[in-house]
């Protein structure tokens, strides 16, 4: 009971105890006053702020993990290299810019966290930007650098979803 109460009263103890050292930070005072609003502020703010938060982490496949996070960051390597070189080959004129397009992925995901990871994911590739999640959260339209064609559009998806989604998947949903 005292524990129920407790929980629902600090729903994030450790966020309550920084909010209160931050305002005794910034306000460069302990003083009673100072102490009292460090108190309200560590006690409404997490309060107010539950819903927002996203629901609790059960991370399984650890190896699928290490092997998603390399395959992301060998990813970045490539594409950083691929962007690179069609700026310069642009502007020393031998290639015209690649021509970009936006691109519709329905997705098969629907973990909050999850969803939260592949945002992550096309933020960090470069030469992809995520542009909207529909409200029903069965397509997300990106914006891909190097897309000149229907048949690269079909390419691109179908590696998206099998070198982003199906991992995510994995990991958070199984």
């Amino acid at each position: 009971m005292i524990r129920h109460l407790a929980s629902r009263l600090f729903p994030a103890p450790l966020l309550s105890l920084a909010l209160m050292a931050l305002w005794l930070l910034l306000a460069r005072s302990v003083s009673l006053g100072q102490c009292l609003i460090a108190l309200a502020l560590g006690l409404t703010i997490p309060y107010w702020l539950t819903p927002l938060r996203p629901a609790r982490i059960r991370l399984r496949h650890p190896l699928l993990i290490a092997r998603f996070i390399l395959a992301t960051g060998m990813d970045v390597l490539r594409s950083n290299l691929e962007v690179f070189t069609s700026l310069i080959a642009a502007l020393l004129r031998i290639k015209p810019l690649p021509q970009s397009r936006f691109v519709v992925i329905p997705l098969e995901l629907r973990d909050p966290n999850a969803l939260a990871a592949l945002a992550a994911v096309c933020t960090v590739v470069p030469g992809t930007v995520w542009c909207e999640l529909a409200h029903d959260m069965r397509d997300l339209r990106i914006h891909v650098w190097d897309v000149p064609d229907d048949a690269a559009e079909a390419a691109f998806i179908a590696r998206f979803k099998q070198r982003y989604e199906q991992p995510l998947k994995i990991i958070f949903e199984s």
